[in-house]
């Protein structure tokens, strides 16, 4: 059974400032809460008495059993599928950036659609991207629907939250290429890609601000087909996260 404190707790963790205060996030749903489980110390976790059944190992400071109708008045999701998980937040990890001179990184200039920043996240562990820098002003990794979006793959890829021109800054002198995406760019398709460095993508309507950009050294653009016919004025900050992921790993094999 799911008491109402417990309910209300659960819901508290939508908001920034309680997560913090917690050191909690929320995770749904079968693969999500799977993947996780491994990774992340649980907390709470929430099931239907069919998931306990399939999942006896599972283990968590707190079980409850509940039934469907006590799932959705806890779960953030239209349509809750069978679990829920609070798990506690790991603690935070400096990156040194010399990790972009041996790996492909990439590093978020204040992207704040939490929609983008879970698809980018998955990406990432997609393409065997281990760590991502972010701006400060970037969405939060722990927001409930990043975590959703991120499919489970929150479990492999490391964030880092850190102001991102001083970072890239230090990273330049260590001699690492900074991509970065322009209108005035290179061709990406004929521009000579490292396999390592770190790739910056910008915020959705401003994309890489000016600070920021005056560290990339390496200008990519992604051009359009066929040229010279008018199309749409920019992609999708997470499309576009794909499209240049996909090349780097294409030229790396």
């Amino acid at each position: 059974m799911l008491s109402k404190a417990k309910q209300k707790y659960i819901r508290s963790l939508e908001l920034k400032k309680n997560r913090k205060e917690e050191q909690a996030f929320v995770a749904e749903g079968p693969k999500v809460v799977g993947d996780m489980l491994p990774h992340y110390h649980c907390r709470l976790l929430v099931a239907t008495g069919e998931w306990h059944v399939a999942n006896p190992m599972a283990r968590a400071d707190e079980k409850l059993t509940v039934t469907p109708d006590e799932l959705t008045r806890a779960s953030f999701l239209k349509a809750p599928q069978e679990v829920l998980a609070v798990f506690a937040m790991p603690s935070e990890e400096d990156c040194p950036v010399s990790v972009g001179g041996k790996e492909l990184c990439l590093a978020l200039d204040d992207v704040q659609d939490p929609g983008n920043l879970g698809t980018i996240i998955r990406l990432a562990d997609w393409f065997g991207i281990h760590h991502i820098f972010c701006s400060p002003a970037t969405a939060d990794a722990y927001n409930p629907k990043v975590v959703q979006a991120t499919m489970g793959a929150l479990a492999r890829v490391k964030l880092h939250y850190a102001p991102i021109a001083p970072l890239l800054t230090n990273a330049r002198t260590e001699g690492i290429p900074l991509y970065g995406t322009f209108l005035d760019g290179e061709n990406l398709y004929e521009k000579s890609l490292a396999p390592h460095g770190i790739i910056v993508m910008g915020n959705e309507g401003n994309g890489i601000s000016p600070e920021v950009a005056s560290c990339v050294n390496e200008r990519l653009f992604i051009p359009n087909y066929p040229a010279g016919v008018e199309t749409s004025e920019s992609l999708n900050v997470a499309t576009a996260t794909a499209i240049i992921c996909a090349e780097f790993r294409r030229r790396s094999y």
